[in-house]
């Protein structure tokens, strides 16, 4: 059964499997996630754990040992557990076992938050290392995927810098040493799928703070993301809904020498301790 919150404003649904985020609701029943049709794309809004895209060869190395990660990492197809619930909040939680230390060496637990808070969708990660000695080596992202129901073409994102994105191009998955330019009108970009042939957009780094998405140019979606310094947009030529992914870390590059200690983007936590990241989904109307 899904689990349910509303603060009479906004209603979210969730999965135990990944903790994952299948709806959002307004008070007039208006849904704003994608509803994972499987012609395109299975999910809905999956976290992304340990990793943050592909590795080279799906595999990395750390203390002499190679390890198998698939894309994304593992904790978006694992069942979490509740935590904590009430009307307008609800917390999973992940904690290491002996089936994700054969793939992950590490002594972690991942605490993906949700709140309701007026027109808003809080929702925080909290990483935590217990192991009391060594420290741990992760990435981590939001994939929501919202939907675009009608004409593709009718919809923009607005970013709240005005600036000339750099998105870093992917080929077989994998980051390459290119860049390409995309230059904002007002702020705005238009939605086209041509954008995402070579599929995701990547921006390692930008200005901008958060992004809406326009509808014949009203916004009426807003993604912040203060917490994460990269961004990720993506979705599949013909597909009717837009991806707008908060990261920290991003996939390998094609240059990659697979030590996990070395990979761009990773983040180190100190044994005993733990990391916080957090972003909204604001409905504008």
């Amino acid at each position: 059964m899904d689990i349910q919150i509303t603060n009479g404003k906004l209603t979210a649904s969730f999965k135990n499997k990944g903790a994952e985020l299948i709806s959002l609701q307004d008070d007039n029943g208006r849904e704003y996630m994608w509803g994972g049709n499987p012609d395109f794309w299975g999910k809905h809004s999956p976290v992304l754990f340990p990793i943050v895209g592909t590795l080279k060869n799906n595999s990395y190395n750390y203390n002499g040992k190679a390890y198998t990660l698939n894309r994304h990492g593992f904790a978006r197809d694992m069942v979490f557990t509740i935590k904590q619930k009430d009307d307008i909040s609800v917390s999973f939680s992940l904690v290491y076992s002996n089936e994700t230390l054969k793939f992950y060496p590490f002594s972690f637990e991942l605490i993906i938050s949700y709140r309701l808070d007026e027109n808003n969708l809080i929702v925080h990660y909290t990483i935590k290392n217990h192991h009391t000695e060594a420290p741990m080596l992760f990435s981590i992202g939001a994939h929501p995927a919202f939907d675009l129901p009608g004409n593709f073409l009718d919809y923009s994102l607005h970013f709240d810098s005005d600036e000339t994105l750099t998105a870093t191009p992917l080929k077989d998955d994998l980051l390459t040493n290119g860049m390409s330019r995309i230059t904002l009108q007002e702020k705005m970009l238009p939605l086209r799928y041509s954008l995402f042939e070579n599929d995701a957009l990547v921006f390692k780094q930008l200005l901008s703070r958060s992004v809406s998405i326009a509808f014949k140019g009203k916004p009426f979606l807003k993604v912040t993301y203060d917490d994460f310094p990269s961004l990720g947009i993506w979705t599949k030529p013909g597909a009717p809904f837009i991806c707008i992914e908060p990261w920290q870390g991003y996939a390998d590059n094609t240059d990659s020498n697979g030590r996990l200690e070395d990979k761009e983007g990773i983040i180190t936590l100190e044994a005993g301790t733990e990391a916080s990241k957090s972003f909204s989904v604001e409905i504008l109307n």
